[in-house]
């Protein structure tokens, strides 16, 4: 199995990808998709994709910005392997890169959620060193605009 990894910084090379997203957001329309990375990629959102032979296995959202109690940060966001290739490392793969540009970008911190009942999830982000600072709030003004 060879593996390439590769950032996609506009949102054709996002959109092409749309199948493996859906793993994660099953009823994501093109058009909610392509209207929310063009609000998204302005503001330093790419994402970072395993690719085999052409075929996307595994993608992640990332971007980064500044908070005052972690100052540059990079946000992990949108993290999905496609389930007929999950754990083969196609997790680690992501984790690892998102770290390095985390690092060459000066980086204090990479965050992410993760969804309460998702437990694989959190599982697999404990493994690569991740643990929970707080919790995030949610609340939900209009269920229509959500991809889930």
């Amino acid at each position: 199995m060879e593996l390439k990894i590769q950032e996609l910084t506009q949102i054709t090379e996002m959109l092409a990808q749309i199948e493996t997203m859906r793993f994660l957001y099953p009823n994501l329309s093109v058009k909610r998709y392509e209207t929310y990375l063009s609000q998204m990629v302005p503001h330093n959102y790419i994402q970072v994709a395993v690719f085999e032979n052409e075929i996307c296995l595994g993608i992640t959202g990332c971007w980064s910005s500044t908070k005052l109690w972690t100052g540059k940060y990079l946000e992990i966001d949108n993290f999905v392997v496609n389930p007929q290739h999950r754990s083969k490392g196609i997790g680690k793969l992501l984790t690892d890169y998102i770290e390095k540009k985390a690092l060459a970008l000066d980086c204090s911190t990479i965050v992410l959620d993760a969804f309460t009942g998702n437990f694989a999830a959190h599982r697999f982000y404990y493994n690569q060193g991740y643990s929970p600072k707080g919790f995030h709030f949610v609340k939900v003004l209009d269920e229509n605009k959500l991809s889930l």
